[in-house]
């Protein structure tokens, strides 16, 4: 394992430099400075980026739009470019950046601004129609299912656009009904899955139906034998 340690600037710039001249390996940067390897690719990356100054201490973080947040954590999971090539494509100071971003999508929908006080680009889910549903996901399909041009133009989440195209492939238009709050068996069945929810669902009305009755007739038997004996 390497060791970690603190390399002034300077040297950070003479080593990056030495490794583009092909004076040394990266792997041989990293041994003369103690560091990993990927601590080494990581301040070439920024050298390409953004030159020498890129190496230098940062006198406040660098404060990025959320415009270019989700544009690269989309890029990425479209799986147009590898998070090295975002990181230096965004003038990225590391991939942890991304990573972090990224993370937060997937898992809230959306990226959260650190400078006005929480806000975000994005909200996780928006209302829509079916008939704008089918919509986006024709469009998605025509573009070679580039999920996150999709969630931009229409200005919905990555999330949305692609659970919607699978639901196209796998149930057609139907797919795409929104049947939240409807009650199962209500609907025409879209699939096997769906056909047999329904008829378990239906078999559970008709025996809830059936005991309240029972329960009812019970109630009657007693008023009755209770009348007999008054």
């Amino acid at each position: 394992m390497s060791r970690k340690s603190k390399i002034d600037p300077e040297e950070k710039v003479r080593i990056v430099e030495r490794v583009l001249a092909d004076e040394i390996s990266v792997s041989e940067a990293a041994r003369l400075t103690g560091v990993g390897r990927s601590s080494i690719r990581r301040w070439r990356n920024l050298y390409l980026a953004d030159g020498p100054t890129a190496l230098m201490p940062q006198s406040s973080n660098n404060v990025y739009s959320q415009e270019l947040k989700l544009q690269a954590v989309l890029e990425y999971l479209d799986g147009k470019s590898s998070q090295a090539d975002i990181v230096k494509k965004f003038h990225l100071r590391s991939s942890s950046q991304l990573q972090n971003w990224i993370k937060e999508y997937t898992t809230h929908g959306e990226i959260k601004s650190r400078t006005s006080g929480g806000g975000s680009y994005m909200r996780k889910a928006r209302s829509t129609t079916p008939e704008e549903r089918l919509m986006i996901v024709q469009d998605c399909l025509a573009h070679d299912k580039n999920y996150g041009a999709m969630a931009l133009k229409y200005q919905c989440s990555y999330q949305q656009v692609r659970n919607w195209v699978k639901r196209y492939e796998e149930m057609g238009a139907a797919g795409l009904e929104d049947r939240r709050g409807r009650r199962a068996g209500t609907m025409p069945s879209r699939t096997p899955e769906e056909e047999m929810r329904d008829r378990i669902a239906e078999l559970e009305r008709r025996n809830r139906d059936l005991q309240m009755e029972n329960d009812l007739l019970k109630k009657v038997r007693e008023l009755e034998m209770k009348d007999r004996y008054l």
